[in-house]
């Protein structure tokens, strides 16, 4: 059969191999589409066995294959099923063994109320089992903190809600601001890096983490599990602050407060100055008050015992023991005086006995003492002398010398 060559003209005369025009759109595909957010209804889901998970996004005019691979669908937080809607993120890809175009998916996050609860209650659930709610591992709020950490949207009213509360009640701390963006697309990672990064600081005694109100899709940033770790695993005590009273998020059930808003979130982190002067003032009354009471009780006390009996009792005891004292004194004085006058007494008969056995006064009675005169030697007995012997005889009162002419020695 002959091809008209008209059909031809214009057109590259190249004749590819199925695997090289399949390869061709490959590279043009994911060139085109290096990431892409896609939304549509989830159909033909099927788990395979391997882990990963295949499906269809449609809607209703179109159809494209989507594939998840078992190492990101881990980090899901609800789980897959036909008829669900979703927003994926992911990449376009060439399966070029069956020459098909299919969207590589790297994030889900479900559309519209209905999936959102579902996502928010399944993630919950999860975290719960886990033990990111125990209250055993709530950290105790600071009373008085001097640096206050605040994780917020840096445009938003809620961080001019915030720094306005803080400034009025309590304006000697210090603020600082970890500028995130608090919905969208990356918002779950800015706010878990800016948690952790306030935790680096090491300056920062609390931390006030959240946004103002939104739909349930604006607030679903505080609603990913890499918060709730962030949030979970900070160091520094963390208050939630997201939205409004009636807006509850994961990020409230991990932290270790809640607040119903970001102005009360601020409240509840500093006292108020103007309640800590009155208490003070209190205080001081009240000490004074104390004070002035003890004294006076005191007072009392002092005149009562000064004029009980207990205490003139007292001041007689102390007159009696002085009087016993002089008493004690006048014996001991007496004592002294005998005791003084019998040695006296005993003095002196030693001293006549001593004064008996003196040879003076033994002379003074008319004895005398005969001495040899060259050597001074007292003449006991007369065997002793000799014939021409030279005495000397002492008196009582003078002295004689003499020679011996004879010598009885038997007298």
């Amino acid at each position: 059969m002959e091809f008209f060559r008209e059909d031809h003209i214009g057109f590259d005369d190249t004749v590819y191999a199925v695997s090289e025009l399949t390869g061709h759109i490959r590279e043009l595909l994911e060139s085109s589409f290096p990431g892409v957010w896609v939304e549509g209804e989830i159909s033909n889901f099927k788990l395979h066995s391997s882990g990963h998970m295949y499906f269809s996004l449609k809607d209703s005019d179109a159809m494209i294959a989507c594939v998840l691979w078992k190492g990101r669908s881990s980090g899901l937080i609800f789980k897959l099923k036909d008829g669900l809607r979703v927003k994926i993120f992911g990449k376009i890809t060439v399966f070029e063994k069956y020459g098909k175009y299919q969207l590589d998916v790297m994030q889900v996050v479900p559309v519209g109320e209905g999936s959102l609860q579902q996502a928010f209650f399944e993630l919950k659930q999860k975290l719960f089992e886990e033990g990111l709610f125990d209250e055993e591992a709530k950290k105790e709020i600071p009373k008085y903190p001097e640096t206050i950490g605040v994780v917020t949207s840096p445009t938003g009213a809620a961080v001019r809600d915030i720094i306005n509360v803080i400034s009025r009640r309590y304006p000697c701390v210090n603020i600082i601001i970890a500028p995130v963006r608090v919905q969208g697309v990356g918002a779950a990672r800015e706010i878990a890096d800016a948690i952790d990064s306030l935790n680096h600081l090491g300056c920062i005694d609390v931390m006030i983490v959240g946004r103002g109100g939104g739909s349930l899709e604006d607030l679903w940033a505080f609603n990913e599990e890499i918060v709730a770790q962030a949030v979970y695993n900070s160091e520094v005590p963390v208050v939630s602050a997201v939205g409004h009273e009636v807006d509850f998020t994961i990020c409230d059930f991990t932290a270790d407060m809640r607040a119903p808003t970001p102005s009360a979130a601020a409240e509840l982190v500093v006292p108020d100055r103007d309640a800590l002067f009155m208490q003070i003032h209190s205080f001081q009354e009240s000490m004074s008050g104390i004070i002035y009471q003890n004294i006076q009780e005191s007072k009392n006390k002092i005149k009562s015992i000064s004029s009980s009996y207990i205490f003139r009792s007292i001041e007689n005891r102390v007159k009696q023991t002085i009087q016993y004292v002089d008493t004690l004194e006048e014996k001991l004085t007496s004592l002294m005086m005998w005791n003084l006058e019998r040695e006296r007494l005993s003095l002196e008969k030693v001293s006549e006995n001593l004064e008996a056995l003196n040879p003076e006064a033994i002379l003074k009675r008319g004895y005398s003492i005969t001495m040899f005169k060259k050597d001074g030697r007292v003449v006991h007995t007369g065997t002793q002398l000799k014939q021409g012997d030279r005495i000397r005889t002492k008196f009582y009162k003078g002295s004689a010398e003499s020679t011996v002419d004879f010598v009885d020695k038997e007298d």
